[in-house]
């Protein structure tokens, strides 16, 4: 399937697409027509049969800046209360509220800033990996405002009620350092190792099998905030019917003649 857009671009390898925020001159900073661009790709993403798994990156210096001031925030600053909300089923970049349901996985590449909307499109990707330069920062309350798609509803899942203030109300700088040391990133990589390092993640996770990969992805979104209880149902409902029978036969019948043990 050829999927051509203005303001991203999108290329594949093998079952893994590389989708990456192009409008470096801006900072990636998101206006209403990339938004709409991001809407169409994860919606495409979803359907193409012949991709498993997504890389999401920025053009230029930074990951994205955000919501772009001058044209995606004047909309509701001159709408009624009506245009907010019917922004409620549609986050910004699809995958922060409305997709956030995707059930392939993707991967955020944070190649630089990571700032207000710009975080928490990383905060929507399932891992994500930063470069050593790279920042986050909630940066709305500079502008008068919080966050309102996702980022501080996934930070406080993430890393808790504490870190998630202090983030947040001071809108301070995240290095890629701290970002790891509070598990808000699982990897931080050299500039030049970033992508290298999110296409082979993801082409291994690609090369297993999808049944299982999106179930897993399913039951952790499924059971985070619930009770232990609750929690421990899902887990067995889910993955005790999460794979392919044939496939599975097929996984224990190679691990049985690699391992050289007899099944009982």
């Amino acid at each position: 399937m050829a999927m051509t857009f203005e303001k991203l671009r999108f290329e594949r390898e093998g079952r893994v697409a590389l989708i990456t925020l192009n409008r470096p001159e801006a900072q990636n900073a998101i206006d209403r027509a990339l938004n709409a661009e991001l809407h169409t790709v994860w919606e495409q993403f979803a359907r193409d049969d012949g991709l498993d798994v997504a890389v999401l990156t920025g053009a230029g210096r930074a990951f994205c800046a955000g919501a772009d001031l001058a044209d995606y925030i004047p909309q509701f600053l001159d709408g009624d209360m009506l245009a907010v909300r019917a922004n409620v089923p549609t986050g910004l970049g699809g995958i922060t509220r409305g997709q956030h349901r995707l059930a392939k996985p993707v991967i955020g590449a944070v190649n630089g800033w990571a700032l207000a909307g710009g975080f928490e499109l990383a905060l929507a990707c399932d891992i994500r990996l930063a470069a050593e330069g790279a920042k986050f920062g909630s940066y709305e309350i500079h502008r008068g405002f919080h966050h309102g798609d996702g980022g501080i509803v996934r930070m406080v899942q993430s890393i808790g009620v504490a870190r998630t203030m202090d983030i947040v109300l001071t809108g301070r700088d995240v290095t890629a350092a701290e970002a790891l040391s509070m598990g808000l990133v699982s990897h931080v990589v050299a500039a030049e190792m970033l992508l290298p390092t999110a296409m082979e993640l993801a082409g291994r996770i690609a090369s297993k099998s999808q049944v299982a990969i999106r179930s897993a992805k399913e039951t952790i979104l499924e059971v985070a905030g619930r009770t232990l209880d609750d929690a421990l149902r899902l887990e067995a409902l889910y993955g005790y019917s999460s794979g392919d029978v044939r496939e599975v036969k097929r996984q224990l019948e190679k691990f049985f003649a690699k391992s050289g043990m007899g099944k009982t």
